[in-house]
Order: structure tokens, then C-alpha cells, then sequence
């Protein structure tokens, strides 16, 4: 099929460039609106609008529906629907909005409201027999012992340490719990689901961002007892909240406990990592959308993991970098990426989640070593020019 038979897709997020990627996989052509318009993005879309917003704190209404607009119309085919990323857990009226002009690749706006409103879901997990960490709506008495996270927040750069008698508006408090972080990638038609992964996850700490998401990788071994615990309880909350397509479940293992620290009703962060089955994801999430699961699929035998690298300190003007094969989410030449903003993904696979990681590590000190070491020769060069031109002008 060429580019310009491929059906056409919209797709919007914080970050479009995973999606943007299963798409092209799936045989779709993606007309991408997101906040980052990287290189990677620009060159899978087959159009771009720019989006705003802040990173984990959800995507600015104003100016969506005229990106998707201005995108289905410049559509080489017609628009078969919009897929939505990260960034729309909190704007359940935004999401109202876009299936009222399109048809919705996802989860419908009042489920979404559902699952991402802490109470209801806390509710329903204690009907159905859920483990869920505790939670508050008001201050709390021993903030130590509890963490602040933001309503329909996304990566984790919006959860803080609880303060004592304070929760901003917005916010509620959850109990702090022992574990390692995995999250299960699920399949769910509104009525079943079936989980296509499991991996793990870690977080990128930072002064302003203690939990910030790090990364994945694929696979991560949990017990079969404890895997079949935890996929009947996902899928007992499926038709509690409607919930269709891609979707991923944030847990903690903690030996034989676990407890569902929520669901992100929408392809996640370990798209890139998980989109290596005999049918591409994206197509099995759209089949799923529209009320068919299809068959499980083997995992592949060998692992893989993405890992985000952050600037520790502001990169004023991006300069052309060399940048190897194994780095996403490229920022063009030129651009700021401010201290704490993500630089770009790099990929690893490895026989073994261990080398993987190893790889990753290696990976990221790289990109950091690019990007610093051309900055800083930049700046050598731009001081330099303008030493040559103060003694040009001299006298």
C-alpha cells in the first residue's frame, strides 16, 4: 500500500511519536497534533499541528479541535478516526468534544471521566475486590505516609510528598505502599480483556519531580498465580467503567501482595516496547475499540525497553547531532529543551531484561554526551565569532 492509499489517521497526545510509529506499523498514515513536534513525529506524520500544554499536567484545550480540524482536511483519504494519547485524563469535556466532530479510537468521555475521578475508582475497586492503596480527599494527619497526585495527572511528574494539612485543589492524597512498579498492557472490548503485557517501569527522580516515569521494559516475571490475580481483577473493572481498546494497569508487586494504583485508559508509555507481536497494536487496539479482542499473542523471546533521558540542566539551542539509530523523540536543531524537559528515548533489546537495562544506561549517558558536547562547542564557536567580530569593529 503506498503512503498515499493508507488510511488516514488523526492522533493527538502529548507526545505523538509512539503512536505516530504503531501507526505507520498498523499500514495507517498519521496526521499528528502534539506539544513537542521532534523529528522523529515530523517525519512519520504525514501532517503536523503543534499542541500546548505542560508535560504531565495534561494537554491546553484551546487550539485542539482546530489542529484536528485543519489535519482531517488536509487528509490525503478520509480521517477513519483520532486515536488520543497522554495528556486528555483530565479534560473529559475536551475528549466530549473531538468525538462530537470524530469517531472516537478509545475510550468514551464519561468512561474516561470515570476511571480517572480518584473516588469512583477507588469505589469500584473495593466492590469488586480490587487491592487499591488507600486514599484521601482532605488533608491527611501523617503526610509521610502519603503522596499528592493530581487528578487525570500523567509520567508521574506530578506526584509530590504530602504536606501536612494541605491537598491542592485538584489533587488527592494516596497511601504509600511498598513495591516494585509493573504495569500490565490490556486489551479491553468494554465487556473483557486480555493482557498483552507485562512490564517494568522505574522512575527518573528529580528535585521537582520525585517520581517522574523513567522507562520500561519487556518482560517483567510475575508469579502465574499472582498474574491471573491480577488480570481477573483489570477485568472485572473493564465493563465497571466501559472501558475499549489499549489501555494500561499501574500496579505494585510487593512479593505475593499487590495493589492497582490506577488504570490510564488510553495506549501508554510502553507502546514502542510492546508493539513487537505478529499483529501490529494498533490495529488489535482499534479491533478492540469496535467490540473484538482476537486471539492472544506469544510474547517475543528476547527482551526490550525504552528509557526517557531528561537535561539536568537547560539546553539553550540544540545543535546538529549525529544521533544514533537507537535514539527517538530527536529535538529538532535549534531548539530549547529547558533543565528537567526530555531530551529524546533512546531503545535497547537485549537477551535479558538485565542487559537491557545495562544497554539503556548506556544509551542515555551517551545521548547526554552528545547534546552537552555540542552545546558546549557551540557556545565556543559562538564566543569565539564574537571575540572575531569585537576586534573587527575595534577602533
Amino acid at each position: 500500500m503506498s503512503p498515499a492509499e493508507a488510511p488516514a489517521l488523526l492522533v493527538a497526545a502529548q507526545s505523538g511519536r509512539a503512536l505516530a510509529a504503531a501507526a505507520r506499523r498498523a499500514g495507517f498514515a498519521p496526521y499528528v497534533a502534539d506539544l513537542f513536534g521532534d523529528m522523529d513525529t515530523l517525519a512519520l506524520a504525514a501532517g503536523y499541528r503543534p499542541l500546548t500544554g505542560r508535560l504531565g499536567r495534561g494537554i491546553a484545550a484551546a487550539g485542539v479541535l482546530a489542529a484536528l480540524d485543519a489535519l482531517a482536511a488536509e487528509a490525503a483519504r478520509p480521517v477513519l478516526g483520532v486515536v488520543l494519547g497522554s495528556g486528555f485524563e483530565g479534560r473529559p469535556a475536551l475528549v466530549a468534544a473531538i468525538a462530537e466532530r470524530f469517531t472516537l479510537l478509545g475510550t468514551s468521555a464519561a468512561s474516561m471521566a470515570g476511571v480517572k475521578d480518584p473516588a469512583q475508582f477507588a469505589a469500584a475497586c473495593a466492590r469488586h475486590g480490587v487491592p487499591h492503596p488507600p486514599i484521601s480527599l482532605y488533608p491527611v494527619e501523617d503526610p509521610n505516609l502519603w503522596l499528592v497526585k493530581q487528578a487525570g495527572g500523567s509520567g508521574g511528574s506530578h506526584i509530590r510528598r504530602a504536606r501536612p494539612a494541605s491537598l491542592p485543589k485538584g489533587c488527592y492524597a494516596q497511601h504509600c505502599l511498598p513495591g516494585v512498579p509493573v504495569s500490565l498492557a490490556v486489551l479491553a472490548d468494554g465487556c473483557d480483556a486480555q493482557v498483552v503485557a507485562t512490564t517494568r517501569q522505574w522512575t527518573a527522580p528529580s528535585a521537582q519531580a520525585p517520581w517522574r516515569y523513567g522507562g520500561a521494559i519487556e518482560p517483567e516475571t510475575v508469579a502465574a498465580g499472582l498474574a491471573a490475580e491480577m488480570t481477573e481483577a483489570i477485568a472485572r473493572l473493564v465493563p465497571e467503567f466501559g472501558l475499549r481498546g489499549l489501555i494500561s494497569a499501574d500496579c505494585l508487586v510487593d512479593g505475593e501482595r499487590w495493589w492497582l494504583l490506577e488504570i490510564n485508559p488510553r495506549p501508554g508509555a510502553t507502546l514502542d516496547v510492546i508493539d513487537r507481536r505478529p499483529t501490529p497494536l494498533l490495529a488489535r487496539h482499534i479491533a478492540a475499540v469496535r467490540g473484538s479482542l482476537g486471539p492472544a499473542e506469544a510474547a517475543p523471546s528476547d527482551a526490550a525497553g525504552a528509557m526517557i533521558v531528561y537535561a539536568p540542566t537547560a539546553v539553550e539551542r540544540v545543535a546538529g547531532v549525529a544521533w544514533p539509530d537507537y535514539v527517538m523523540d530527536r529535538p529538532p536543531p535549534g531548539s530549547r529543551i529547558p533543565a528537567g524537559a526530555p531530551v529524546a528515548t533512546v531503545w535497547a533489546t537485549a537477551s535479558d531484561a538485565s542487559m537491557t537495562r545495562i544497554l539503556l544506561d548506556t544509551r542515555a549517558a551517551e545521548v547526554l554526551r552528545l547534546i552537552q558536547h555540542r552545546n558546549i562547542n557551540r557556545e565556543r564557536n559562538d564566543a569565539a565569532a564574537e571575540r572575531q567580530y569585537a576586534r573587527s569593529t575595534a577602533g
